[in-house]
Order: C-alpha cells, then sequence, then structure tokens
C-alpha cells in the first residue's frame, strides 16, 4: 500500500469509493483519496470506544456488554475519522470472541450496503474527544491467566481469548488453555488452588480473588481439547493442586 505506484493504479480503476474492512495497516493519504469519494472503514466497535486491531476481544475482556459496527471516512489517523452511521448489538453473557466475530461480520454486512445506499444524504460526524479507548493487537501474554485477580474477569479473559490467543495458565500436570468457564462467588482458598466450590461436592474448581473459576473446556499442551472433568482425570490433580500464570517467577 505504500508503493509509490499504487495510488495511481488505484485512481486508473475509476471507482466511486473504497471500502476497507480488517486492514492491519495505516493507509496513507494518497491512497486514501484515490477513489472519487474516498474510503470507507467498517469498525466492529462504537467509535471512539476500541480503535484499533482487536475491538471485538477488547470489548469482552474489558466487561463490555454492548458493542456494535461504525462506518466511517478514513484519514491518516487510527479509526480516527468521522463516522457515518452506526448499529448496536448486545454482547452474550458467555459469548466468546469467534461468537461475537460472526455476528458482528453480518451486522456490518447490512450497515456498509446502508451507507453506501445513503451516501449521498449522510453528514460525517466527527468523533468526539471524550470516550476514546485502544483495543490494540493481542498478544499471547493477554490470554496469561492471573489469579489474582476476581472470577469474572478472568472468565472474561477466557472468552475474549477464544478463539485466539487462548487463555492460558499453568499447573506441575504442564500448560493448560482454558477455552470455556464460568464464575463463581464466595469463599475460597489462596487465589490459583484446585478447591472444592460447594462443600461436600466432588466439582473442582480454581480459587480467584473473589471466588472460583470453574472451567468447562481446556486444552491441555500438544492435546485435543476435552471437558474439565476428564482433564482432571488425566492430569491426576486434586483440591489443593496449584494453578499459576505461565510467566510467573517459579511457575512449574
Amino acid at each position: 500500500m505504500r508503493d509509490a505506484e499504487w495510488p495511481e493504479r488505484l485512481r486508473a480503476l475509476g471507482a466511486d469509493v473504497a471500502v476497507v474492512v480488517a486492514f492491519g495497516q495505516i493507509l496513507p493519504r494518497a491512497v486514501l483519496d484515490a477513489p472519487r469519494r474516498g474510503s470507507i472503514n467498517v469498525h466492529a466497535s462504537p467509535l471512539p470506544r476500541y480503535r484499533g486491531a482487536a475491538p471485538i476481544q477488547w470489548a469482552i475482556m474489558r466487561g463490555e456488554t454492548v458493542t456494535g459496527i461504525t462506518t466511517f471516512q478514513m484519514d491518516e489517523g487510527m479509526d480516527t475519522g468521522p463516522t457515518l452511521l452506526s448499529e448496536s448489538l448486545a454482547i452474550g453473557p458467555e459469548e466468546t470472541a469467534g461468537e461475537l466475530a460472526g455476528r458482528l461480520a453480518v451486522l456490518g454486512a447490512s450497515v456498509i450496503v446502508e451507507t453506501l445506499a445513503k451516501l449521498d444524504e449522510l453528514t460525517p460526524a466527527p468523533q468526539p474527544r471524550e470516550g476514546a479507548t485502544l483495543a490494540p493487537r493481542l498478544k499471547r501474554a493477554d490470554g496469561h491467566l492471573d489469579w489474582d485477580r476476581p472470577a469474572r474477569e478472568l472468565v472474561n479473559v477466557v472468552r475474549g481469548c477464544n478463539p485466539w490467543p487462548g487463555a492460558l495458565t499453568r499447573s506441575r500436570a504442564g500448560a493448560l488453555t482454558i477455552w470455556r468457564a464460568a464464575a463463581g462467588a464466595g469463599p475460597s482458598d489462596p487465589p490459583g488452588t484446585l478447591m472444592h466450590p460447594r462443600p461436600g461436592g466432588d466439582e473442582l474448581a480454581i480459587a480467584t480473588a473473589d471466588g472460583w473459576l470453574l472451567p468447562s473446556e481446556v486444552q491441555p499442551e500438544n492435546r485435543r481439547a476435552m471437558p474439565w472433568a476428564e482433564y482432571l482425570r488425566g492430569a491426576r490433580l486434586a483440591a489443593g493442586a496449584r494453578f499459576t500464570k505461565p510467566d510467573a517467577p517459579g511457575a512449574p
């Protein structure tokens, strides 16, 4: 896109408008302005919130319950151009980033078609400075589970990191990716301890800062995904076993 000849090749197409979706580079002004009506982006958040490469994942990881689609006239900033149309969408309480992305893709298609149909009558609106947040590209370390955090926050990390990079923890049985989990409140053991969340029950959960996290689908390193109970049987872990952040000093 930064090839000096590309803007001229784009102008030669005679396009009225360019539509940009999930493109991971900042486009130079010469490229943005090559189509006669400029370039329009379809972004998976209610701008100015969650500007950047991973708006779906960060919205879930930060506990949002509503997100949406925004179309906007692109400028040289990172998702900073004036907005055209927006549509909101509720986030399911257990919905993963992958599941939400599928629903937002359908909504995004609808919103961009409407935007193009109404382009002559829409007035681009500058984004407010207040409320702007960033959603940087995810790194593997963003999925590392810190058991000193509250249970609900950890579940949100699990949801937001599914399908990539996965929410990772470690025990003496090795690295473990947690794909799905639920949060529970109440008295618990020290954070990271495998414990019985219900007195007299056989169920095992992992203690957090304010309760416990109960995985339902997990994946040991170099193995297939499986139910939590099946993993515990194979790993031979019992109450009192410890889970740690993968990069913590002294991690198993």
